[in-house]
């Protein structure tokens, strides 16, 4: 058997275990010591130190190829016999050998050396200490056998040390016993499955356990209820379980059906496979066993519906992949790295450019001008704006992973660069008047009351204006209305000359807070408003999408499709539409950005008869409210 590693955690508790043996201790626990007779007590602190010393040598010696150490209870004499009197002292110890790991011994071989060798280092300490040897395999393969006569010993035995292994035995067997005492009659297998039955097993490994309940005859109640009634008292009988032995791991308890569990075998299901192949059965009224049987010759096979299913579903989700990355390499990674350049060159002064122009004036304001970026850092701006141009244009059907890789790590390059950038504008601004914030932000407020609907907005009712339209309906929190009034009176203080350096660092933290706001809720709203001058189309199984921009007109055909189609047209004064010509999102964006908001449209009729022109007599139209 080839040795395992032992981990760091294991060594620690051996060395803590051989540290502790070299202490005084207390033998008993004080509660129990307390109620012992003088005599009875000196007898089990020998038994104790006499055992520890055997389990510390014996670990030295085989470390991990012992799964668990017990004291077994004095055996009990058959009717109408005496103990023996040579056997009253006897001290038998049980000890759970793994044998798992491949060897050049055979298993008996294996046993043989390991007990001879045990059973000399207990002769050395005391000849009335009896090791009783058992292979993990043996354990196993007397369940296969319907054999349970060792796993009711385990349960009783008093452990001694244990990796895992023994409590989960310990509490599964103590909990199988009490389903059975009460549902004999439905209980098919009851089954020890998970990472204890693979060699994974670690004192602090959740024990898995599933049951299998027959509900072929089921009369009284349907089979649903059957499982949920019994599964709810199985799982509270595996508390109660935990409570009786002392075992806190928590035990797992899977209740299936026999319909259920068959039903998942013939659809290939790879967690009822695991069950079949793993799992050892504690309780089996012959059905567990032949199906592990078949599984491991390989009779149990899915069906052709259960393999179509399972290979559709692979299709399925691996389309799903792909479309999520389409997805992030076209639009996330463009709103990510161009709203905030936009928002860069906002704070810098200049006025929001199309996607298209974003880049190129990032170069001429930060690159040549205030040279604070480097071409590199425009470059990525760039290649984002092409992958979208790209997909949007079908030249580019699919994203692979490598190039969603490259593009998270150059665009979280380029995004902390525009941090340090922020920085960098702000100080160039420190040296800006509180009249040019003052004019900035009456613009900014001027523009979101034009949007609001006002018309006749002045210098003396700005404040006003701004708090009845867009404060009192809760469209903007009250505390940027008092941002405002704090700007328009830190204005007045300039003019008198009142206003001092920290005044102006004051004002300006506020303006700019307040300007970020702003713009931002400018943005939203122009959003939304844009929203209101789409029309959703379909024409049979596709979709378009009809954008209406004072005089002209953007249709985007094959909406959901990458064979999109954008075309353009001038909106007649009857409403209806011109001749349709080819178009681009980069022209499609700049009229965008150049129609002015709030934008009201009004659908008149030909526009209708133009649709069905374009699309035929079935076409449906949705118009965005």
């Amino acid at each position: 058997m080839a040795k395992k590693k032992t981990t760091k955690k294991e060594k620690k508790k051996i060395k803590k275990e051989a540290k502790e043996e070299k202490k005084p201790k207390e033998e008993l626990p004080k509660e129990l010591a307390d109620k012992l007779p003088p005599d009875v007590k000196k007898r089990l602190i020998q038994v104790k130190q006499k055992l520890d010393k055997f389990k510390k040598q014996t670990l030295e010696k085989f470390d991990k190829y012992i799964m668990g150490m017990a004291l077994l209870p004095p055996p009990k004499p058959k009717a109408g016999e005496e103990v023996k009197p040579e056997d009253k002292d006897k001290l038998n110890v049980l000890i759970l050998i793994d044998d798992s790991e491949p060897h050049k011994m055979s298993k008996a071989e294996l046993k043989d050396k390991l007990t001879a060798i045990m059973e000399n280092t207990a002769k050395e300490i005391d000849k009335n200490i009896v090791p009783d040897t058992i292979l993990i395999s043996e354990l196993w393969q007397n369940c296969y056998d319907g054999k349970y006569d060792m796993l009711q010993l385990f349960a009783m035995a008093a452990p001694i040390h244990d990796t895992g292994m023994l409590a989960a035995i310990k509490i599964a067997e103590v909990h199988k016993n009490m389903v059975l005492k009460k549902f004999e009659k439905y209980i098919v297998a009851y089954v020890l499955a998970g990472s204890l039955v693979q060699g994974r097993a670690t004192p602090e490994s959740d024990i898995d356990v599933f049951l299998i309940i027959d509900d072929t005859d089921v009369k009284k109640m349907t089979r649903a209820e059957l499982k949920d009634k019994l599964r709810a008292i199985i799982v509270g009988m595996g508390l109660e379980a935990g409570e009786i032995t002392g075992i806190r791991n928590k035990i797992n308890i899977q209740v299936y059906i026999l319909t259920d569990f068959w039903d998942s075998m013939r659809e290939a299901n790879p967690v009822i496979f695991t069950f079949l192949r793993d799992g050892v059965p504690f309780y089996d009224r012959g059905i567990f066993m032949p199906w592990k049987q078949l599984l491991k010759m390989g009779k149990i096979k899915p069906s052709p519906e259960a393999i179509d299913m399972y290979m559709s579903s692979g299709e399925q989700m691996l389309g799903r992949v792909k479309d999520k990355l389409k997805n992030i390499g076209t639009e996330d990674f463009f709103w990510s790295t161009f709203t905030p350049s936009q928002a860069a060159l906002m704070l810098y002064g200049v006025a929001p450019p199309a996607p298209k122009e974003t880049a190129e004036m990032m170069r001429e304001v930060f690159v040549k001008k205030e040279k604070l970026l480097e071409e590199k850092d425009i470059k990525v701006l760039e290649k984002v704006l092409q992958v979208r141009k790209d997909s949007e244009h079908g030249t580019k059907k699919t994203i692979s992973g490598k190039e969603i890789d490259e593009l998270v790590d150059a665009c979280d390059k380029y995004l902390k660069r525009l941090r340090r950038l922020f920085t960098q504008i702000e100080k160039i601004r420190q040296e800006e008047s509180v009249l040019h914030m003052y004019e900035t932000i009456i613009t900014i407020v001027r523009d979101i009351l034009t949007m609001e609907g006002e018309t006749k907005i002045s210098e003396t009712n700005l404040t006003k204006l701004f708090e009845t339209a867009c404060v009192e309906p809760a469209k903007i929190p009250a505390k940027y209305c008092r941002m405002l009034q704090e700007v328009i009176k830190a204005k007045k203080e300039y003019d008198a000359g009142k206003l001092g350096k920290t005044d102006v660092e004051k004002v300006k933290k506020t303006g700019r807070e307040l300007i970020k706001y702003l713009v931002e809720y400018m943005q939203r709203k122009r959003g939304k408003e844009l929203e209101k001058a789409k029309i959703k189309i379909k024409h049979g199984e596709k979709y378009g999408e009809l954008t209406l921009l004072g005089d002209k007109a953007f249709m985007i055909k094959n909406l959901d499709t990458p064979e999109r189609v954008i075309e353009k047209a001038k909106i007649n004064p009857d409403g209806s539409l011109g001749p349709m010509q080819k178009s681009n999102i980069e022209e499609m964006e700049k009229a965008i950005a150049e129609v002015k908001m709030p934008q009201r449209v009004f659908i008149k009729e030909p526009v209708f008869e133009s649709l069905r022109k374009i699309f035929g007599k079935d076409v449906e139209v949705l118009v965005q409210n």
